[in-house]
């Protein structure tokens, strides 16, 4: 049995998808619907993963596994590879796993509150202004990640997952223009990414045709 990851296209799961298609593990996809407008679609997640988020693993013993960060540490785990993962002996390891629970805890969910307000702020009228607050405040944190970022990868000369979240997540709001003129760090690291020939499989099937 391979490992299953509930995905659609260009969402959270082309983070963890990039990672299977690196390190060479076999995996199938299952396709999901728009979980933000389709009822169907949320209870197919919410089954396996009552958050009903995207990325969602289901692993080759039939654990399910969700979280995009945990998902990263047991993926390099899995393989005994640290070409993802700096060692624990690493002098990168402390600000990989700070920058990787900031990305998660901070950034990340700022798509979550966004996405559909009204599951947050039920006064209709409140729901634009704290949308844009939101995205001011991810504004705010993208710049603080942008003056930590080193190159040509965020942490220097050594490739990490820190990349490839930057380059899925800088394709969301505010989107790829938005990063090249306010953090050019990071867009120059995620259009490093893009080029990578170890995940341009991954990026033809998340890139809408």
């Amino acid at each position: 049995m391979t490992i299953k990851l509930y995905s659609r296209q260009g969402w959270g799961s082309a983070i963890v998808e990039a990672q299977l298609d690196w390190y060479g593990l076999p995996f199938t996809l299952e396709p999901v619907g728009d979980m933000l407008r389709d009822p169907e679609a949320r209870k197919k997640i919410e089954d396996i993963n009552p958050l009903a988020q995207l990325p969602t693993l289901v692993m080759s013993d039939g654990t399910v596994m969700s979280e995009s960060a945990a998902i990263t540490l047991l993926l390099a785990d899995i393989t005994g590879k640290d070409s993802l993962v700096p060692g624990a002996k690493t002098k990168e390891r402390a600000a990989f796993l700070r920058w990787l629970v900031f990305i998660v805890a901070n950034i990340y969910p700022t798509f979550t509150y966004a996405d559909v307000p009204s599951r947050f702020v039920e006064v209709e009228a409140a729901q634009a202004p704290f949308v844009a607050t939101l995205d001011a405040y991810r504004q705010k944190l993208w710049r603080q990640l942008e003056d930590q970022a080193g190159a040509p990868w965020f942490l220097g000369e050594r490739l990490s997952a820190l990349d490839i979240f930057i380059a899925v997540m800088t394709r969301w709001g505010p989107k790829r223009p938005w990063f090249e003129k306010e953090t050019p760090k990071l867009a120059a690291i995620a259009r490093a990414v893009d080029g990578l020939p170890q995940l341009a499989d991954t990026w033809k099937r998340n890139t809408p045709s």
